[in-house]
């Protein structure tokens, strides 16, 4: 179903429609301040699994983020928030990055597989954050690719309903997305590096 939720002013009732369906397993895609994003319950196996009937067997190695409302929230699901990285993070988000951690054992085993990291975001989004905010934890989250050979991602949320509506419960048309994605950083090391280069322009 294509909800339409107003960015600056989200709408109770169909946040409480959102927040339903992740809490009974089921697959939403919502806007963020890059490109919209498919996202899951993280406590949610039987979501998970639903994205792998989506993508593929390459589900299990696709590198998911988690969608965080705060800094706090951020240290429950990472190892080793040093102070150098409470820095970087405090002076970027929330905002247009992905930041590559140390994944916690609060990350759920069925998602990290053999990895030992886990990407985070903060997006500058209002509908973003009041999805986790109202949740009570995070989302897990992919972004949109387009199969055009021009754009990467899928920026219209009518043409993204018109794919998914028999996929996932709610598309979330909260305006056009952007065509480009988040800047991810990698922070698993003391020198931390940008392994891709997004719309965010890093502040150390």
């Amino acid at each position: 179903m294509l909800l339409q939720i107003h960015p600056d002013n989200p709408n109770p009732r169909e946040m409480a429609m959102v927040i339903s369906a992740l809490q009974n397993n089921g697959l939403i895609i919502y806007p963020t301040d890059t490109v919209y994003g498919l996202a899951w319950d993280i406590n949610s196996p039987k979501a998970f699994d639903k994205i792998v009937k989506i993508k593929g067997k390459n589900a299990l190695k696709e590198n998911f983020s988690l969608v965080c409302t705060d800094i706090s929230q951020i240290s429950q699901f990472c190892l080793h928030i040093t102070n150098p990285i409470f820095k970087l993070l405090k002076n970027n988000l929330p905002g247009p990055f992905t930041f590559i951690l140390n994944a916690s054992n609060n990350v759920p085993r069925f998602y990290k597989s053999k990895k030992k990291t886990v990407g985070i975001r903060i997006p500058n989004n209002n509908i973003a954050m009041e999805i986790v905010s109202k949740l009570g934890h995070p989302i897990m989250t992919t972004s949109l690719h387009d199969e055009d050979e021009v754009l990467e991602y899928m920026t219209d949320p009518e043409l993204i309903n018109d794919k998914y509506e028999h996929l996932v419960n709610h598309v979330i048309d909260g305006g056009y997305g952007k065509n480009e994605a988040s800047t991810i950083v990698d922070c698993t090391e003391e020198d931390f590096e940008i392994i891709r280069q997004g719309i965010g322009e890093l502040v150390f």
